[in-house]
């Protein structure tokens, strides 16, 4: 088997340098075969509306439609969403490649690859680079062939990172990015996929530094002054580029691996990358914003992936209420030093970025470069679109791959953790769980009570809960297309408005921070082994060497273990030091602080029941759940 996996991995490679010589269009994006992962799957037959579900043969569910916004889920879009969770990037690898430049600095395309062969198939936690040339960037000095740690995942026997498809055509190589590279991982031990893991070491921060367009990524990092950069340049006042490029690389060379900032709100505020075991663990996102909706709002936050993070030219037409810059300098701002000449915007020119980019655009009927349909409240955002638009492929019905999505990893049963825990250590450590009241808010089959929770009484970080409250200026009613109608958009097409029957008006609020403050969601405990760290910025992390922080770990190249971070998470010393090791950490609002419930000494708990609680904690997930 490995010699065989080990061939493909070679003629693979082979046609990807053929079609390069030979021009040949060429796409190409690994999708796992069942026996190359430890993922099992539940039940996906039946409808959903609007979060509620009915199965097949129940009598309401014979007199809904797609017409009336349900999703009839059943294999074949259980099929479509894994298909699209490994290999759909609605066309961001020409924002990633020829906007940012991910492989136009030191990390080339030829040295990845380069990386891939070395290998010899049999795969990687942490694929490691060699740099092309010296750089300094963001204050900090790169060398030629250095080996970087980008965190990117290969499967045992692939010849391509986890997550990041590739396409040649007209012999230019494009890397895009799929859910999958951050929300899939490699089993350190057997190299298998793990599907629904958060990535805990992907060194997004640095691959997008890396870049000589990182200023395109400018409303992610922490700009207090726009205007401090502001200059004359043709009829426009544009940022001088290289100052902006280098303040915002300072900011994402502070990101730890396995952290991301996938909101807009001009500060750095990275969050850990979540996991996509999805099943009854709404509302979604840290900030809990996914709430209405198809799948209890898991549709929404799957959307949301596809602007924010991998499109900022996206949000052009809402530039101005959301940071109070203007439309034409927003553009320009990310145009004017784009990695390929044919998207670069000169202002000297005499055109506006609007017009230029209007010409070069590869979408013109979609707002940005992606594959965007503008929906009913375009360019107002809503709680069922919170970046303003749905993102849906051309020949897809409407916010199909969305849903097909929400489908596959509502699917997804997290593996069993590597924790041995023996029966009586399990109903010890429930006694204990329920002793310290943790079970007040992780209650139920899933530990959550599917509340948000304010982000002043949760004690943890506030500046992520906040980053969607400028969204009140431009809200709208929850209004988009029917599930039937097909991409391009018809005119005259049918227009559903989202039930919020079941949605909490605090909630919502609090969600999307229009009280000023925001919250977070609590999370289900189901899997919690597979997501070290924790907390919602990643703070609270442990090594298997006593070593603390993100500081002494991830940022190290050092593995997190899941045992001790949960130990820190319930006891109060061991958290002051992991707080205290993430000081260079602050300015981007990474502490590990708060959630503050405590199961030590100092609470009345022996170790020994310290330990129960943490060893039954890791050992959840659907075949051992919460005790009755």
């Amino acid at each position: 088997m490995e010699k065989k996996a080990w061939f493909i991995a070679i003629t693979g490679f082979i046609i990807l340098i053929a079609a390069i010589v030979s021009f040949i269009d060429l796409e190409y994006a690994y999708v796992p075969d069942q026996e190359n992962t430890i993922s099992s799957y539940r039940n996906v037959n039946g409808y959903d509306w609007y979060g509620q579900t009915f199965s097949l043969s129940e009598g309401r569910a014979k007199k809904l439609s797609e017409k009336n916004g349900a999703v009839k889920v059943n294999y074949d879009l259980f099929e479509k969403g894994r298909n699209a969770f490994y290999k759909e990037t609605f066309g961001n690898e020409v924002f990633l490649t020829d906007i940012v430049g991910i492989l136009d600095g030191p990390l080339t395309a030829p040295h990845l690859m380069k990386a891939l062969i070395t290998l010899k198939g049999a795969g990687t936690t942490n694929l490691k680079v060699e740099l092309a040339n010296d750089m300094k960037i963001g204050g900090q000095s790169f060398k030629k062939g250095q080996l970087i740690s980008t965190g990117l995942d290969v499967p045992k026997g692939s010849f391509a990172p986890l997550g990041m498809p590739v396409s040649f055509s007209n012999g230019e190589l494009k890397a895009g990015i799929s859910c999958a590279a951050c929300h899939a991982t490699v089993d350190r031990e057997t190299k298998r996929v793990v599907e629904g893991a958060p990535n805990s070491d992907l060194n997004a921060g640095l691959l997008l530094a890396l870049a000589p367009n990182t200023a395109a990524y400018f409303t992610h990092a922490n700009i207090s002054n726009f205007s401090h950069f502001l200059q004359k340049q043709g009829n426009l006042k544009l940022p001088n580029k290289e100052k902006l490029e280098e303040s915002v690389d300072k900011t994402l060379l502070l990101w730890p691996p396995g952290n991301f900032d996938s909101t807009i709100d001009l500060k750095g505020n990275p969050a850990q990358i979540p996991s996509s075991f999805t099943f009854q663990n709404f509302p979604y996102s840290w900030s809990g914003f996914g709430m209405a909706g198809s799948f209890h709002g898991l549709t929404v936050f799957n959307n949301n992936v596809h602007a924010q993070n991998s499109d900022s030219l996206s949000q052009a037409d809402i530039a101005k209420p959301l940071f109070g810059i203007e439309k034409e300098t927003y553009l320009g701002t990310i145009l004017q030093n784009a990695a390929n000449p044919t998207f670069r915007f000169d202002p000297r020119k005499g055109k506006s970025p609007s017009s230029f980019f209007a010409k070069v655009d590869p979408t013109p009927d979609a707002p940005g470069i992606n594959e965007l349909v503008k929906p009913p409240t375009f360019p107002k955002v809503s709680p069922v679109a919170p970046d303003g638009f749905i993102v849906s492929s051309p020949g897809f019905h409407f916010n199909e791959q969305n849903n097909a999505m929400s489908a596959f990893q509502n699917a997804i049963i997290p593996p069993k953790s590597k924790i041995n825990i023996r029966h009586s250590e399990a109903d010890a450590g429930y006694n204990v769980f329920s002793k310290a009241g943790c079970i007040s808010c992780h209650a139920g089959s899933y530990l959550t009570n599917h509340k948000i929770v304010p982000a002043d009484e949760i004690g943890t970080e506030p500046s992520r809960a906040k980053a969607l409250a400028k969204t009140a200026k431009i809200f709208a009613e929850p209004l988009l297309y029917s599930p039937a109608e097909k991409v391009p958009i018809r005119q005259n097409a049918r227009v559903l408005k989202a039930p919020m029957d079941s949605v909490d008006e605090q909630q919502l609020r609090l969600g999307f921070a229009h009280d000023g403050k925001g919250g977070y969601k609590t999370p289900s405990l189901i899997g919690l082994y597979w997501q070290a760290p924790y907390l919602h910025d990643g703070g609270v992390a442990v090594g298997y060497e006593h070593n603390y922080g993100l500081t002494g770990t991830l940022l190290k190249g050092k593995p997190v273990d899941p045992y001790r971070s949960i130990i820190a998470l319930v006891d109060r010393k061991e958290r002051q030091k992991v707080i205290a090791a993430n000081f260079p950490l602050h300015s981007v609002h990474i502490t590990g602080d708060g959630h503050s419930f405590w199961v030590d000494q100092e609470s009345g708990f022996t170790k020994n029941e310290q330990k129960a609680l943490a060893k039954y904690l890791l050992s959840l997930n659907e075949g051992r759940m919460v005790q009755k």
